[in-house]
């Protein structure tokens, strides 16, 4: 009890002394709390970095090959890349198609434009024939076929709903010709004159419009050039007027 006293005696008479003795304590104890932080961050660095160094190690060890999975992986990513590219070659190859969702090979258009670029990764990334893929490769392909597919789609999506909406009335009636003239065009049971006639007035109905790729114009060129098998078997004559189509 005496050494009590003798401590409240010292307090009584240097108080002043607590808050220098408080702050020193409080320093202390600060920089033991820090101490502790830094060590615990640097043990997590720690970790990562082994995490790291394990996944390296284990993308060293992995065989060259891609594995049987891996291999029906990238048959299925070629599979759909090769579905997204059909149905837009319906769009740049089919001129009736062409006409009625004029969107579709506008590369001024936002999500056309973006369809296109996503197209390009996909078909830079496409492997070449028995080529191995690494699973980083096989991973980047995948997600550019994703892409693909999405971006596809919504254009698809915003094409069909805007259809002719980017035109003007006289614009559309334009189109709106073309696209009766066309089924003339391509119609066997008219007579090759008529389909020929009906083409030209397709072409110049679309001129300063839509632009149609060689490939479409070749292709409907192909079925403007088709004839009816019975009047193809008919021997030509210059006196006797051909039979009218039936």
């Amino acid at each position: 009890m005496a050494r009590v006293q003798e401590f409240w005696n010292f307090a009584g008479n240097y108080w002043w002394l607590v808050f220098p003795l408080f702050g020193m304590t409080m320093g202390a104890l600060n920089a033991r709390a820090k101490h502790r932080e830094v060590n615990a961050r640097r043990r997590h660095k720690e970790q990562l970095e082994l995490l790291r160094a394990q996944g390296l190690a284990a993308n060293a060890d992995a065989p060259a090959a891609i594995t049987p999975a891996g291999v029906d992986e990238r048959a299925r990513l070629v599979s759909a890349h090769d579905a997204v590219t059909h149905q837009w070659l319906e769009y740049e190859l089919d001129a009736a198609k062409l006409i009625s969702y004029p969107a579709m090979s506008d590369g001024r258009q936002p999500l056309t434009a973006a369809f296109l670029r996503a197209k390009k990764v996909a078909d830079n990334l496409r492997p070449a024939e028995g080529e191995t893929l690494s699973p980083e490769r096989l991973r980047e392909y995948r997600d550019a076929v994703t892409d693909y597919e999405v971006a596809f789609e919504v254009a698809e999506r915003e094409a069909r709903r805007v259809k002719d909406a980017a035109f003007t009335p006289d614009e559309r009636k334009r189109l709106d010709t073309a696209k009766q003239l066309l089924t003339v065009a391509t119609d066997q049971a008219a007579t090759p004159n008529e389909r020929q006639l009906a083409y030209k007035r397709v072409r110049e109905e679309l001129d300063g419009l839509i632009w149609l790729s060689d490939e479409a114009v070749d292709e409907l060129e192909k079925k403007v050039a088709l004839e009816l098998p019975r009047r193809a078997a008919q021997p030509s004559s210059s006196t006797t007027p051909p039979e009218p189509a039936v």
